[in-house]
């Protein structure tokens, strides 16, 4: 069985990386059951750290506003979920 994948410290495009590989693995059919679910279960874990990455990114985005006066703000982003 694969050794299990440590995700804390990976980068998102790491992450996503390994991902990819992990898919087409699995898309291929090739890899017995065993390997198989053994994969399957590290690219959830990557696909959950992709996700959180995501969103501690999207929490730190600014928008940036410029008002009739020509002044210019920043507001935190917020997504459709939060508004």
């Amino acid at each position: 069985m694969a050794q299990a994948l440590n995700t804390a410290n990976m980068s998102f495009e790491d992450a996503l990386g390994a991902l990819e590989t992990i898919v087409r693995s699995l898309e291929s059919g090739k890899a017995p059951l065993e390997e198989a679910m053994s994969a399957y279960e590290q690219g959830m874990a990557l696909k959950t750290h992709c996700e959180k990455k995501l969103q501690e990114a999207q929490m730190k985005i600014e928008k940036i506003m410029q008002a009739k006066d020509g002044s210019v703000t920043l507001e935190k982003f917020l997504d459709n979920n939060n508004q």
